[in-house]
């Protein structure tokens, strides 16, 4: 065949086929229009843990060319901020964005998909989620929920909470009303803390009023908005309990399932980057928010080590009480065990001597 031929050919073919195939905005106006509503946890004067389910719901909205619009709204709007889950579950929202200790009584096992005591700092959770078996070990997990889950943000490793006393001793945690839920309240109550749930927009009231004595929320930035400072003053550190606090965004399997694959791997990127975004904009943050905070003459204390030593004995005696109870804990629990044995052993060397000689030099 001579090459004019050919090339005249070749061209009229791409022009049928380029007739014959829908365009990309063509295939996209065929996609079905979509309005969702997405209960968070959290109050919306947060701009980060908050913020983070405006970031994702924004960027679905351009990936999808505004075609699945998910809207969000602050706790205590459509639901309290410890109700998302059963909110998402039985399909009164489509989507949710919380943090999955705060159904640790409903089973402590949701406490891996967020944060448990002494355990992994926000690398290392985000890591046995997407290279672990983390994240195949939860969905089948969330499955019995009716509930797919997606990584929604990290906190990193959080401080102690604002205490109106000192801790100086294991002593002082009895009777200790402290705002501390799930896993770490459960270890805490062996110590004769009385736990005690508070949603976040309610803590300073609380603390105010003397309803409760002490209380966790996240770290300088967060604590810092939400004016903790004003009515207490001892700052203990650090939140042994969440060393890398993830959030999650919930979509009702349902739904999930019903959905064009373009829009489940929108909802898949969106959730990516809302989850890097939360983390960097904490770690950004915080430095300055804790230098303005000692600046109104806080106490700025970490917890003695015989009280560190304490909390870790009775978290490892609640890991063995619900391993020996629950199976679906069990299974998820010495798959993470076994995780952060090696992810320890290896911090150990590069990552830990770094941060020790850096620390000591208090580089500038």
């Amino acid at each position: 065949m001579e090459r004019r031929s050919f090339l005249k050919k070749a061209a009229v073919g791409a022009t049928i086929a380029s007739a014959a195939a829908p365009s990309v905005s063509e295939a996209a106006d065929a996609l079905p229009s979509l309005n969702w509503r997405l209960a968070s946890s959290f109050p919306k004067n947060l701009d980060t843990i908050y913020g983070a389910a405006e970031t994702f719901c924004n960027r679905v909205k351009e990936l999808t060319e505004g075609k699945l619009n998910i809207r969000p709204y602050a706790a205590p709007e459509l639901v309290p901020f410890n109700a998302v889950l059963d909110a998402v579950k039985d399909g009164t929202v489509e989507m949710g964005h919380t943090a999955s200790y705060y159904y640790y009584g409903k089973d402590a096992a949701f406490a891996f998909d967020c944060a448990v005591p002494f355990g992994l700092n926000s690398r290392q959770q985000t890591a046995w989620m997407l290279h672990g078996n983390g994240m195949k070990l939860m969905r089948e997990f969330f499955a019995d929920h009716n509930i797919v889950n997606f990584l929604g943000g990290n906190t990193g490793t959080q401080m102690g909470g604002w205490f109106r006393k000192e801790i100086k001793s294991v002593e002082d945690l009895k009777g200790l009303k402290f705002r501390v839920g799930g896993f770490a309240g459960k270890v805490l109550a062996k110590l004769g803390v009385v736990p005690v749930q508070v949603a976040g927009g309610e803590i300073y009231t609380s603390l105010e009023k003397g309803a409760i004595d002490a209380a966790e929320w996240v770290g300088p930035y967060d604590d810092e908005k939400l004016g903790f400072n004003k009515v207490a003053k001892v700052y203990h550190y650090p939140g042994w309990w969440e060393g890398g606090a993830q959030l999650s965004f919930y979509v009702g399997k349902k739904e999930w399932e019903k959905l064009p694959k373009l829009y489940q791997a929108a909802i898949e990127t969106a959730s990516l980057e809302a989850h890097l975004n939360m983390q960097a904009k904490y770690d950004a943050r915080n430095p300055s928010a804790l230098a303005r905070l000692n600046q109104s003459k806080i106490v700025l204390k970490p917890f003695p080590q015989t009280v560190m030593e304490a909390c870790f004995n009775a978290a490892q005696e609640v890991f063995a009480e619900e391993a020996a109870g629950n199976p679906k804990f069990k299974k998820i629990y010495t798959d993470w065990v076994a995780f952060r044995q090696n992810q320890t052993t290896w911090f150990s060397f590069a990552e830990d001597t770094f941060s020790r000689f850096n620390s000591m030099h208090k580089l500038k």
